[in-house]
């Protein structure tokens, strides 16, 4: 393979990685919105589509161990191919936690929701912020906007805390509403690890600038 084929190769990767974020951002975001709205056809579209993200991971990976074995690549463009190996299996992770959001959905069907959705919706906008910052940050190299997302996830862990403890009061006054109350838990616990697959996507930002493995903000959970 020429340099410049090499090259514009390298770059297909990357631009996949993107597109492949974005489908993983609107899966998290439909899955909460569809709890929202109680809108089971799209969580049922989430999960279908769910395999859709699975294929473009296996496609990206199968991509960078091509080059990295055909083309033997030095320094910085192995450390991207080996973060970027890392980048898609977080990503297809957080699509996971959108398809997870969208069974809890199906499983609580018609019944109502044991308590509107406040805290639940904020922990999903930070994670999508989260999530899209890192990956502009992705393309533009921008190692201090990694780490300051890392940071962030103390933001989430706190949301999650609440929301924890407030479902538990609900249970304990009223033992009808554990089902419900356990799905919402559930729920709140996929846009935690959301948050934390943000943070390792983060770190492999720095590491493929760098050359570094930082392990920043170590979540408690």
């Amino acid at each position: 393979m020429a340099r410049e084929a090499y090259h514009k190769a390298l770059k297909d990767v990357q631009d996949e990685v993107i597109k492949m974020a974005d489908r993983v951002g609107k899966a998290l975001k439909d899955s909460i919105e569809a709890l929202k709205q109680r809108d089971l056809e799209t969580s049922k579209r989430i999960i279908r589509e769910d395999i859709v993200i699975n294929k473009m991971r296996f496609d990206i990976e199968d991509k960078c161990l091509l080059l990295i074995a055909t083309q033997q690549p030095m320094a910085v463009d192995l450390r991207i191919l080996a973060a970027v190996i890392n980048i898609i299996t977080d990503l297809e992770r957080i699509g996971d936690h959108a398809e997870g959001i969208a069974k809890i959905n199906i499983a609580i069907g018609e019944d109502s929701l044991v308590k509107p959705l406040v805290d639940i919706p904020k922990m999903g906008e930070k994670g999508l912020s989260m999530l899209e910052r890192c990956m502009k940050a992705f393309v533009d190299r921008d190692i201090e906007s990694a780490r300051q997302i890392c940071n962030e996830d103390d933001e989430v862990d706190a949301l999650y805390d609440q929301i924890y403890g407030e479902l538990l009061l609900i249970m304990i006054e009223n033992p009808k509403t554990i089902q419900g109350a356990t799905y919402l838990i559930w729920t709140a616990h996929n846009l935690e690890r959301t948050a934390d697959r943000v943070t390792n996507i983060a770190e492999r930002i720095v590491f493929m600038v760098t050359g570094k493995m930082e392990e920043m903000n170590v979540s408690k959970y």
